[in-house]
């Protein structure tokens, strides 16, 4: 059976638990807390990072992306990327879209948090780069949907999963980030998507 590694609150985490759940795939969940000084993530993935899918024959691969990329490949059935084309570039680049925006919120989030470092030395000029990036990307988000249903084409794909795994990240650690108000065409989508048992049953704690 597939195992994933991987902590619930993880937004890259959650975009791959969604992407199995869509396509019926069955794994076994395997929490991890990579800042733990008891942690065994590397014996996986040597970056230390967080999802990381170990196959039945014990080969690891890692980065959501790449992960997601394999999973949707095992099965024809619910194909959420177009397999070859301008399609499938216009959802990979919603996904990098949307991963962009995480990435950077967490840069701001361990810029603002992390223990080791004290409050004189933190950089909020280094956060408010990084939110800067959060809007644009919110902007462009909402540019690039407009007044359809989902990102692309008529069906479920893993543009949607992605934007809404970042849409759902940022209620959950960026409360004070109003991205519904300007953006309401985003926010039906999130409602949308949180109508799916994939995004019920993986909301992040």
């Amino acid at each position: 059976m597939l195992k994933l590694i991987g902590a619930v609150a993880s937004p890259y985490v959650r975009k791959v638990r969604v992407v199995m759940a869509e396509k019926k795939l069955d794994y076994e969940f395997i929490p991890e807390d990579v800042w733990s000084a008891q942690t065994r993530i590397t014996e996986s993935n040597p970056l230390g990072k967080v999802p990381c899918l170990v196959l039945e024959g014990g080969e690891a691969v890692f980065d959501s992306r790449v992960i997601v990329e394999y999973l949707d490949a095992l099965s024809p059935v619910g194909r959420l990327i177009p397999t070859t084309g301008r399609d499938r570039a216009a959802v990979k680049t919603w996904e990098a879209l949307a991963d962009g925006l995480l990435d950077a919120t967490i840069l701001a989030r361990l810029e603002r948090h992390w223990p080791h470092r004290q409050v004189q030395e933190r950089s909020q000029a280094w956060i408010d780069r990084q939110m800067d990036k959060v809007h644009d990307s919110l902007a462009a988000m909402s540019r690039g949907l407009g007044d359809n249903a989902l990102c692309s084409g008529i069906h479920l794909s893993l543009s949607d999963i992605a934007v809404g795994c970042a849409l759902g990240y940022l209620d959950f650690r960026f409360p004070e980030v109003d991205w519904s108000t300007p953006y309401p065409n985003l926010q039906r989508l999130h409602e949308r998507l949180m109508q799916r048992p994939s995004f019920i049953d993986t909301r992040p704690s």
